[in-house]
């Protein structure tokens, strides 16, 4: 959808290029997060595609079209634009905002009313916000404006300037998510600027790092990334917690879970401290039609079978959709170092710290 050929951007007067001979191709429907430290030509990059930035050298492509070929404007409008500032004009609703390049394209009224109800819901705001003023909604949702905005003449491609970098940390987790929820939706091509390799990494499909002077240091996948980072600067800047960056990216359910000490209710307290000795453990989970009532201690079992005996609930459990790192949380939080996996009608399994640690060591 997108091609950089030797593009470059040297300003008069400085001693080095913004960005220098950068070669990048970006593939339909995927999210390529350009980061980098300060300097890099993060966001020169992002703005030489839709030539709010012009290029000093170099040929870029949307579509395969060379982006010259057309009218800036014109270019403009078929490429939706998000900015961490947001850049809603205060005097106008929200609703005049969000149609704001339907109405340059010359939709008519009931198109304009009707596309930004849609988007409204698409982006799980209420619709009774059409007639307010940005100032009157909270900043998590004038950010979900300005995504609305730049989605309202459903533009191929999406450009986003480190757009959650102005909400608190709760409030950007969310909005990641539902980016995430709303690219499995939409599938748009979209470039996203971020100077936190965590947001990268959870966003990207593919993550570019970017050297100071705009020279291109490893195009990776999240995973290639990690793992096999290109030379000494990536491994700086992903920093000591790449291995546990690395668990990010891997569900629970990607592991061989184990059994664990569980036997069925119906089992006879023999096989219930046999399946206890068998991980080496002094308690015994308890499971009914798949499902896990609970625990308890091997020294409480009397007669009869592991039903009849009271249970205690288990204080960590994960889903089998959960991150290795989220699970790692949770597991270094019980006593036992496991943690239940569960998706809350089956029982998939358990997890133990011994399985995770290898993970980071592999």
């Amino acid at each position: 959808m997108i091609r950089l050929v030797g593009v470059t951007k040297r300003y008069p007067g400085a001693a080095s290029p913004a960005v220098d001979a950068l070669d990048l191709t970006f593939d339909t429907g995927e999210i390529v997060t350009l980061v980098g430290p300060s300097g890099c030509g993060k966001t020169t990059t992002l703005k030489m595609i839709n030539r709010i930035i012009e290029p000093t050298a170099g040929t870029i492509t949307v579509d395969g079209t060379d982006i010259t070929s057309r009218p800036a404007h014109e270019l403009r409008r078929g490429i939706g634009y998000v900015i961490q500032q947001i850049g809603l004009l205060p005097h106008k609703t929200v609703e005049a905002n969000v149609v704001t390049v339907p109405r340059l394209l010359g939709w008519d009224d009931d198109r304009m009313a009707d596309r930004a109800r849609e988007l409204m819901d698409l982006m799980d705001l209420d619709q009774s916000m059409l007639s307010r003023y940005p100032s009157e909604l909270s900043g998590g949702q004038r950010q979900r404006v300005g995504v609305a905005r730049a989605l309202a003449a459903d533009p191929p491609v999406l450009l986003m300037d480190e757009p959650f970098g102005a909400v608190d940390p709760i409030v950007r987790r969310r909005l990641q998510d539902q980016l995430l929820s709303l690219q499995e939706e939409l599938r748009k091509t979209i470039v996203f600027v971020t100077h936190d390799i965590d947001e990268a990494i959870l966003l990207g499909d593919r993550v570019a790092v970017l050297k100071v002077g705009g020279t291109l240091a490893q195009y990776a996948t999240p995973t290639e990334l990690l793992s096999h980072p290109a030379d000494d600067f990536v491994v700086d800047f992903l920093g000591e917690e790449r291995a546990l960056r690395r668990l990010s990216l891997l569900a629970v359910d990607d592991l061989d879970l184990q059994d664990g000490p569980v036997v069925d209710a119906g089992a006879d307290v023999g096989t219930a401290r046999a399946a206890a000795d068998k991980y080496d453990a002094n308690w015994v989970g308890v499971t009914d039609d798949g499902r896990l009532r609970g625990w308890l201690w091997t020294s409480t079992l009397g007669e009869g079978t592991a039903g009849d005996h009271d249970t205690q609930d288990f204080r960590v459990w994960i889903r089998p959709d959960d991150s290795l790192r989220t699970a790692l949380d949770a597991i270094v939080s019980s006593r036992n170092n496991v943690a239940v996996v569960s998706d809350g009608d089956t029982y998939h399994g358990m997890l133990f710290v011994e399985e995770v640690t290898a993970e980071l060591l592999a």
